[in-house]
Formats: structure tokens, C-alpha cells, sequence
């Protein structure tokens, strides 16, 4: 059986190789090498060169990724891709070659994974300290070479274990899905994960909680973690040294668990979670002819609000609603600016009011009505969900348009007016994106 023993460096956020070293592996000796520097065609930020010593002059007259491309698949062909945390190896490699729009697949093992598992009890599966606790001298460490070689020592002696080619075989099965895992992550964590709607925590070493999601399927959302190939995810996957959960029963409550957990903890890899929402609030007021408008404005300038969103879209759907709803006349609900009559291009049964053919009275109560049936169906609300399991049913009170929580119940208890449910309630704290969530599944 061979093996291609591989290492690359690349210019960092971008992920573009700078260099690669394959080692050809027969089993028992290198039968073959290819190391070369790459041009990545993008800027190497100052800290990757203090790191690799490559910098934007060392690979300016190297060759480009398309260049050697047909060198790798040569040598790579009908081996097995090994690394030191293969998964960052070969997910640039074959982005690589993605963008030549050639589709690179091998088969792969990983010496992380190997050595936790044939070589149990070290500290750190980092290469530099693996190698130091094992003695493998590393020839130009952070560069291609000087790390492949290393890792290629490393693997003779993952070989010269017991039950080495068992273990390979059981890493090398495409059914098994260890081989996918992160190289911190112990198979048993991942097993205990449930096909079911919750959330999830990623952890690192310290049990810090680097990430937080929320999925329909727990398991089968974490393990598309382990296949992605961004950044993002690449970095936290390393990271990643267990996974915690909690079942929601339904998606929704999912969304709303998910934001107060990040909120709570902050989480590095959930950035875009915590920026503030915009909102964008609706407010009535009347003209000098007495007319009443609806318009929308910015939340932080809107005195006394009907109802905010957290999106301009969705206040302009409601407007529209409105408008067909009460045959309210688009051009003094804003939807149209501008015009002298209305002439909306699917709200079509405004009754007149900008034509002078409707008295104001008659369309000021219509426009009254609309405000009231906005306030008494955001106002006092309790949402019926699904449950954690069978036997069980949830909830979302909110009260006076204010999110108060959700709560799980056993479907054999006898509730007769919704106070009682208050004793089962697990009290939030309510935010703008939480408003955002159940403004959403109001509307639908």
C-alpha cells in the first residue's frame, strides 16, 4: 500500500498554499519526493512570514498552484493522503484544485488521530511537541519540508505499533466516521450526539465554549462542520475538544436558545452574532388635511412605536398586508413617495382617499383599526411548540409584547388558563434580536 505524506503552508486567512512537500511511502521506504515553493498570488500577511519565514519575495518567481497541479495528482495517485491534522491539508489542496475546476479525491488518514489512538497519554498531539516527546529531530520547523519529513518519521513509528493495521483499516473505512472527526474530539463525544432539534456548544481544551449552533439534526449539523472548508470552520474544528447539547424540541425555540447562550457566553467563533440589529419601527401621525399616515422610520428616532422589526423588509410586508388587508391607501402608508394618487402595482383596492373620493373620517377609522389589530395580536401571546419528546409540548409566553420565555410540559398535565403555565416557564431575558425571531414566526 502506498502513502503520499504531505505538508503545506499557506498565506493564512486566504489559505493559499506557499509551499508543499509530498513524500511518496511504499510502507517501508520514500520512494519518491516533490517540494516546492508556490506563488500564491495574494498577499502573505506579516505574521505567517515571522512564522514560516516565507514572505511575498521568497515565492515571487516560484511556480503557481496550476503549474505543479498535475505533479501532485501524479504522485498523489492511487495512495493514501496522510498529514499531521489532515483534514487542513487536504481541504486547501483540494481548494486548490477546485479552482482549476478539478475535482481532487483520495482517500486519507490523519497522524493526529493515529498517534491519539496507538500512542495514548501525551500532552499535546501538536507535531512540534509530539516529535519532541518521541525525539524526531524537525529539520525546518513551519516549513513544508522540514515538517512532512517529520511527520514521515512519525508514521513509521505509528506503524511499528500494536495493531497498527488494524487501527489504519478502521481510520481508512469511509463508513466510519471517526475518520471525519476533529484531531482533539474522542469518537465517544461525537457518538452521543442526537439526530434531534436543539443546540450545541463547542468546546476547546479548557471546556471555554468556542462556538455555539442550533440545528433540526444535531449530529448530522455538526459533522457538515467537519466537512467545511472555510476558514472559520477549519480553525474552529482544530480547536474543537468536545460537544455539549441541549434538546429544544422545536426549531424556534432552538433560535431563541441559541441567542441567549451566545449572549451569555460570547462565544470567538460566533463574531456575527454579536452585532447590534438595526430596527426599523412603524409610527402613525396625521397631516395637516387630518389624514392619518402609516410610514416606517428608524427605531432610535420613533418616540411611541406600533410595532419595531429587525428588518426593513419585514415592515414593509406588514405595510402591505395592511394596506390589503384594510384597503388602506399605499401612498399614504409610504410604500409609494412622491406621487399625487396612489397606483401600487398589486395593492390595488385603496377606496379613493388620495383622489378625494373617500371622506377622511371613514379613512381614519380604517387606519385606526389596523393600529389596534397590530397592538392586541403582538400584545399578549403564547405559542404552542413541540416538544422535547413524544409525551411532552412547549411553549413561548410573551406578554404585553414582551418575550418572557419558554417552558416544556408533560402533555397529561390539565392546564386551564395560560397563568399556569408561568410554574413551567423558563424565564429569558428579551432582546432585539429575539423580537426579530418571534416577529418572524408571527408572520408566518
Amino acid at each position: 500500500m502506498n502513502y503520499t505524506i504531505i505538508d503545506v503552508e499557506t498565506s493564512g486567512r486566504t489559505n493559499r498554499i506557499t509551499e508543499i512537500s509530498v513524500f511518496k511511502y511504499d510502507g517501508e521506504t520514500v520512494i519518491d519526493e516533490f517540494t516546492s515553493l508556490v506563488n500564491p498570488n495574494c498577499y502573505i500577511p506579516d505574521h505567517i512570514t515571522a512564522l514560516t519565514g516565507i514572505d511575498n519575495g521568497t515565492v515571487a518567481n516560484a511556480p503557481e498552484f496550476h503549474e505543479i497541479a498535475q505533479k501532485i495528482i501524479d504522485i498523489t495517485q492511487d495512495s493514501i493522503f496522510v498529514a499531521h491534522n489532515v483534514n487542513f491539508d487536504y481541504n486547501v489542496i483540494r481548494n486548490e484544485f477546485k479552482l482549476l475546476n478539478i475535482d481532487f479525491t483520495r482517500k486519507k488518514l490523519c497522524t493526529v488521530r493515529l498517534s491519539r489512538k496507538l500512542l495514548p497519554g501525551h500532552r499535546s498531539y501538536s507535531l512540534g511537541k509530539l516529535c519532541k516527546d518521541l525525539n524526531i529531530n524537525i529539520v525546518g520547523r513551519h516549513r513544508a519540508r522540514g515538517d512532512a519529513e517529520a511527520t514521515v518519521i512519525l508514521f513509521k513509528k505509528l506503524q511499528a505499533q500494536d495493531n497498527s493495521q488494524d487501527v489504519f483499516n478502521a481510520f481508512l473505512n469511509k463508513n466510519n466516521k471517526e475518520a471525519t472527526l476533529p484531531p482533539n474530539l474522542p469518537n465517544a463525544v461525537f457518538n452521543k450526539l442526537p439526530n434531534a432539534t436543539g443546540i450545541y456548544y463547542f468546546k476547546n481544551k479548557k471546556s471555554e465554549i468556542i462556538y455555539v449552533g442550533k440545528a433540526k439534526d444535531i449530529k448530522k449539523r455538526v459533522l457538515s462542520h467537519f466537512y467545511s472548508k472555510a476558514k472559520k470552520s477549519l480553525d474552529m474544528v482544530r480547536e474543537t475538544a468536545d460537544i455539549d447539547f441541549e434538546l429544544s424540541g422545536s426549531e424556534l425555540i432552538a433560535l431563541l436558545m441559541e441567542d441567549a447562550a451566545i449572549k451569555k457566553h460570547f462565544p470567538q467563533y460566533n463574531i456575527v452574532a454579536k452585532k447590534t440589529i438595526k430596527g426599523f419601527s412603524l409610527f402613525s401621525y396625521q397631516d395637516r388635511n387630518d389624514i392619518m399616515h402609516i410610514a416606517i422610520n428608524n427605531s432610535k428616532t420613533t418616540p411611541n412605536p406600533i410595532i419595531t422589526f429587525y428588518s426593513l423588509r419585514e415592515a414593509r410586508l406588514l405595510l402591505e398586508r395592511l394596506c390589503e388587508q384594510f384597503s388602506l391607501c399605499p401612498k399614504f402608508c409610504h410604500l409609494q413617495e412622491g406621487v399625487s394618487q396612489c397606483s401600487h402595482y398589486t395593492i390595488k383596492n385603496c377606496k379613493g382617499i388620495c383622489r378625494n373620493k373617500e371622506s377622511v373620517d371613514d379613512y381614519n377609522e380604517r387606519v385606526t383599526n389596523a393600529i389596534c389589530h397590530i397592538v392586541n395580536n403582538s400584545k399578549d401571546v403564547v405559542l404552542k411548540e413541540k416538544g422535547r419528546h413524544t409525551e411532552e409540548d412547549a411553549f413561548i409566553i410573551i406578554k404585553n409584547g414582551k418575550y418572557l420565555g419558554y417552558g416544556f410540559i408533560d402533555k397529561t398535565e390539565q392546564i386551564s388558563h395560560e397563568d399556569e403555565l408561568e410554574a413551567y416557564l423558563i424565564r429569558q431575558k428579551d432582546n432585539n434580536e429575539v423580537q426579530k425571531i418571534l416577529r418572524n414566526a408571527l408572520l408566518k
